[in-house]
């Protein structure tokens, strides 16, 4: 038995200040979406006897409809390559009463050979020599504990457990989002050939069988030093190689030092290393610039960095100044903000009819939108 390991794909995520020209799509999440699908013809060259997915396949717990056509596409994929597909909730998919459908339901009406597992308890499932143990996520701390309590391990076959959660052994790591629960390390147990974790977003070892996958992209700068892939398992021999996946790249342009320098040279050299290390088309990039004093004014000036800035989906400028320890992003970068999606979530809140909603909506979205490009094109 050999399969495929991966988690945090958060399909539907959105970020930044860009617009796919075609589709009008947020450029990130189209990026999202395409990436994954690239990933999926990756995994499917390997032949897996089965594609694990360790929670958080979605970004958010009612999915948006592309979405759910681009998960429905890779199983179609999946099914023609005769590849098994197990997955578990997320925090981040996981819905917050035991009687809310959970968007996972409607994928297991699909025919391939899918395995879900989000209702709140322990599942397992056979196939070949390997029996999966399933614990997605759960509504209380408490409840892994009971769900781990039902593993009877069978005999004669592989055991794997597949959760979500963060481990307690690297609990400084959380990551702040609804429902993070904490994994006793006592559940990550020698008794398993191996734990498929999910839900932290670096690819790392937490015990000697126990091995989160890591998300698939760069979800956010805190990860700009992270592996991004899966993880390809032979739980027989024990055996655990990295797997590289396709994804947006994010690239460190590293500190210039700025003190004594005019704001023009800082600017040129901002944009001589993009080009020196060949930074490619619409990746994200961050640079700190260290030493900024009051002599420097507002800072850099953001429209000569255009030209680069529309070759890129994001520039973050971190700023560290005389004498500070840490970097903070420059005042005038503005692209991490989803505009539009803050736009849907204040209409959403506001008192009034579905028709009112519905009216606000489509046409606000529109006027920002040509705003938003306005804003762009002028480098401002």
């Amino acid at each position: 038995m050999n399969f495929i390991h991966i988690a945090d794909t958060h399909l539907g995520l959105a970020a930044f200040n860009r617009l796919d020209p075609e589709s009008g799509m947020n450029l990130r999440e189209k990026q999202v979406y395409d990436n994954f699908l690239s990933a999926i013809e990756v995994i499917i060259s390997e032949k897996p006897d089965v594609l694990v997915h360790a929670g958080d396949l979605f970004d958010q717990v009612k999915p948006k409809t592309r979405a759910y056509t681009t998960v429905l596409e890779a199983l179609d994929r999946l099914h023609a390559a005769g590849i098994p597909f197990i997955v578990i909730a997320g925090n981040h998919s996981m819905v917050k009463t035991r009687y809310t459908t959970s968007p996972y339901e409607v994928l297991t009406y699909h025919p391939s050979h899918i395995t879900a597992a989000y209702k709140f308890r322990y599942e397992k499932v056979e196939i070949g020599d390997t029996v999966f143990h399933l614990i997605p996520n759960m509504l209380r701390p408490e409840d892994y504990r009971i769900a781990y309590d039902q593993i009877e391990l069978t005999s004669g076959h592989h055991n794997v457990l597949v959760t979500h959660g963060l481990a307690t052994s690297i609990k400084d790591q959380r990551l702040a989002t609804v429902a993070e629960h904490e994994l006793d390390n006592t559940i990550l147990s020698d008794r398993f050939d191996y734990i498929a974790l999910g839900h932290y977003h670096r690819q790392c070892r937490i015990t000697d069988n126990a091995w989160y996958s890591g998300s698939t992209e760069y979800l956010t700068y805190g990860e700009i030093a992270d592996t991004k892939g899966g993880l390809l398992v032979d739980p027989g021999r024990h055996e655990v190689r990295h797997l590289g996946l396709p994804h947006t790249p994010m690239i460190d342009l590293g500190t210039i030092p700025c003190e004594g320098v005019h704001p023009k040279d800082i600017t040129g050299e901002i944009i001589a290393r993009i080009n020196r290390m060949r930074v490619p088309a619409q990746a994200m990039v961050q640079v700190t610039l260290d030493g900024m004093s009051r002599e420097h004014g507002k800072g850099i000036n953001m429209k000569d960095l255009s030209p680069v800035r529309e070759q890129l989906l994001d520039l973050k400028v971190r700023v560290k100044g005389k004498d500070e320890e840490s970097a903070v992003p420059l005042q005038q970068d503005i692209r991490t903000i989803d505009y539009l999606q803050e736009f849907t979530s204040f209409v959403g809140r506001q008192q009034l009819s579905a028709r009112q909603k519905a009216f606000i909506g489509e046409h606000g979205l529109d006027v920002l939108r040509a705003v938003m490009e306005q804003h762009r094109e002028s480098g401002e």
